[in-house]
């Protein structure tokens, strides 16, 4: 397949991306509620991801700038236009849906050219802008096949292109890459990433892939129950997530009981008093009157050092290849995680006691959670 960059006149820019922005936007299902008052700003020519479970409301979100669906309440709006009510063809908006959705009697170029047919572009015309695109996406040799005759990674390619075919102002992603296999997967969304930036193109990207968001996106807004949790950069949103649920989403967290401080701006833990990021949740002693909190702290960041004399002790490791998962139990019974190199752990092994470490700066602190011999989750 040939490199989406080695044709630059291809790859530019058409237009400068569009700013989109959801306001209030509310919509409800009988008595299921998808979106609860989101609001959202999607900068020019950037990738965000909509990241969250499902039922979220994360794909209603983007439909509701297709056109698909209409809020109940709330605007979105696109260059400062309120498009709400503007009907889906005229909102210059290219989809991408996670099953394809092509023309099974048509060949690749007939389905890349579909929509510029329909807009009555003439026929030379659109069939050398279809051409670009299928050239574009490296499928230039395969423009007379039927979907039939096409892999599942390329069939995407070619919606894709189909996609991009009308210059839209915004391309909307709904999990475009969930039905392929693991090798495809992760060699599209390089693609599709190295191809955004080409373009310049204000894109929305709806998965609930955790890496694949974190990998692609400039920004990812996690949502949960219709609301949004936070936006912010992949590096932010990992290193430093705003809520306990974005902190267990994105990634794996290590819990771990601490006493909050009396100035309520401290926890100790692990011998150590540190600042808290964010505030204490409270009140302190719903569980059960213990005073405890939960730390909640990613699993590279605990360090692990053999100690005859330590209170805590390894019960398990697996194998992650560079790195190995130990679960440590701690003196109170609960057990967390921490990964450390695989080639220091050779004398760290299950059995041995050991003292664990966190780092010095601020640590997200959730509600108490164990109970005897609980356990960490990710």
């Amino acid at each position: 397949m040939t490199d989406l960059l080695t044709d630059p006149e291809s790859v530019r820019p058409t237009r400068a991306g569009s700013t989109v922005e959801f306001r209030g936007l509310r919509r409800a299902f009988g008595t299921t509620t998808a979106l609860d008052g989101l609001d959202l700003e999607v900068r020019p020519g950037e990738l965000l991801a909509l990241l969250g479970p499902s039922g979220c409301g994360k794909t209603t979100a983007l439909r509701t700038v297709a056109g698909f669906e209409r809020p109940d309440t709330g605007e979105v709006l696109v260059d400062g236009e309120d498009i709400t009510r503007v009907p889906a063809h005229r909102r210059e908006a290219g989809m991408v849906f996670q099953s394809y959705s092509l023309f099974p009697h048509m060949t690749a170029i007939d389905n890349v050219a579909f929509g510029l047919r329909m807009n009555g572009t003439g026929k030379a015309a659109r069939r050398a802008r279809a051409a670009e695109l299928l050239e574009l996406v490296g499928l230039a040799n395969h423009a007379a096949r039927f979907p039939r005759q096409l892999s599942g990674g390329q069939q995407q390619r070619i919606a894709l292109a189909r996609a991009l075919a009308l210059r839209p102002r915004v391309l909307l992603l709904d999990e475009p890459l969930s039905a392929l296999d693991a090798q495809v997967r992760l060699t599209l969304r390089e693609e599709i990433r190295r191809l955004q930036q080409q373009l310049g193109i204000t894109t929305l990207f709806v998965t609930h892939d955790q890496e694949e968001a974190l990998s692609m996106a400039d920004r990812v807004a996690v949502m949960r129950a219709g609301r949004l949790e936070q936006c912010a950069p992949p590096a932010e949103l990992y290193e430093r997530p705003a809520t306990a649920f974005v902190a267990n989403f994105v990634g794996v967290m290590s819990r771990i009981p601490a006493r909050p401080g009396a100035d309520g701006t401290t926890v100790g833990a692990f011998g150590r008093t540190l600042p808290v990021h964010g505030t204490l949740p409270g009140p302190v002693g719903t569980d059960g009157g213990s005073g405890e909190v939960d730390v909640l702290v990613r699993p590279e960041a605990i360090g692990v050092t053999a100690d005859g004399d330590g209170t805590s002790q390894i019960v398990g490791a697996t194998f992650l290849g560079a790195t190995t998962r130990l679960t440590v139990r701690l003196a109170g019974g609960a057990e967390v995680m921490a990964d450390v190199a695989t080639h220091s752990t050779a004398g760290l092994p299950v059995g041995a006691k050991v003292t664990l470490t966190l780092p010095d700066r601020p640590v997200l602190v959730d509600r108490h959670s164990w109970g005897n011999g609980g356990r960490s989750g990710g």
